[in-house]
């Protein structure tokens, strides 16, 4: 093999590498779009006026996210999960779409899910003991 050939292969290898790592930075920036970030089943739904926090189980874990009725304004959004004993995990800002995923590990435990979209929130006491 020529040296010029060697050559184009060892900087193709980076140039590649690089193209790589800048392709999962840019979907890794637009993962929030979709608000598909738990997994597992669904056994909540939680509406309110200008929302619904979704509420997700996967073995001992429960994952909840709330999401706007009326996507495409940036607004102040919440969702909180608490499992009976423990802080609650919370995920508080102003978003377009939607607040979270938040997990937390429940075991057996009853958990308390909170969600809000600008002035409107849902609160759903102790749920899936």
């Amino acid at each position: 093999m020529e040296s010029g050939a060697i050559r184009r292969r060892l900087t193709l290898g980076p140039a590649l590498l690089a193209a790589a790592g800048l392709l999962a930075f840019a979907a890794a920036g637009t993962a929030q779009a979709a608000p598909s970030g738990c997994s597992g089943e669904q056994v909540r739904t939680l509406s309110f006026a200008s929302g619904v926090t979704r509420v997700y189980r996967q073995g001992d874990y429960i994952c909840a996210m709330t999401l706007a009725r009326s996507p495409g304004t940036v607004r102040a959004m919440s969702v909180s999960v608490q499992a009976r004993g423990s802080r609650p995990a919370k995920d508080t800002g102003r978003y377009l779409h939607h607040a979270g995923p938040v997990t937390v590990h429940a075991g057996h435990r009853c958990v308390w899910i909170r969600g809000a979209v600008g002035q409107n929130s849902v609160s759903s006491g102790w749920i899936l003991c």
